[in-house]
């Protein structure tokens, strides 16, 4: 392993253990602490693609996928008030949205890192951020798969409740989708200016050596 990849591995393990444990602690109605930490793991991705190449994104995406599955493990030995702290679903949904919306990141940044600044990290995220919503919850909270975990069954999630509380009646893990993926689409512009600040900060200490 590449030494120069180890401050992104570090970031990325950082980021997803904070958002393992921030997840549980709600934002409002609709969100928790977790929505707004776990975006940043795409700017991770997208920096360590500009400076190094799709390789060792893919190195800071393995090792972010690690420590994810190891708080679900951890997650799944825990029991609260009804059941366990993750379950198997929330386990399996949280490590494929994961894996899927961050490998797709990398290829999408890959392919536009020639035009301008803006259009890689911008189009990789908002691509990967929206693929990581419809898979996690789908998976995790949708009755269609709940013969996954008979036992453990998010009938919670399941409850027909007014859209974002002033919408048509839907399931409530819709409602928390659509505001998931509107604080990930928000933070996608938001991460333009440190990404465009880091970069410019490492190209003039490159050209100052």
């Amino acid at each position: 392993m590449d030494r120069t990849h180890i401050p992104g591995i570090l970031a990325m393990a950082a980021i997803v253990l904070a958002s393992n444990i921030l997840v549980q602690f709600l934002f409002g109605n609709w969100l928790t602490w977790g929505a707004f930490t776990y975006p940043l793991a795409f700017l991770v991705t997208d920096l360590m693609n500009r400076f190094y190449g799709p390789r060792a994104a893919r190195q800071v995406v393995l090792a972010g996928l690690v420590v994810g599955v190891f708080c679900s493990l951890v997650g799944t030995q825990i029991m609260g008030e009804f059941g366990p702290l993750v379950t198997f679903r929330v386990a399996l949904g949280s490590g494929l949205a994961f894996v899927t919306a961050q490998l797709i990141d990398v290829t999408v940044f890959d392919r536009l890192r020639r035009g301008k600044w803006w259009r890689a990290p911008l189009a990789s995220t908002l691509i990967g951020s929206s693929i990581d919503t419809a898979i996690f919850f789908t998976i995790a909270f949708s009755a269609t798969l709940n013969g996954l975990e008979l036992e453990n069954m998010p009938l919670w999630a399941q409850e027909e409740v007014p859209l974002l509380g002033v919408g048509g009646m839907m399931p409530l893990w819709v409602s928390l989708a659509i505001a998931d993926w509107g604080v990930k689409l928000s933070l996608a512009l938001i991460a333009l200016v440190p990404f465009r600040l880091i970069v410019q900060r490492r190209n003039t200490q490159r050209e100052t050596v």
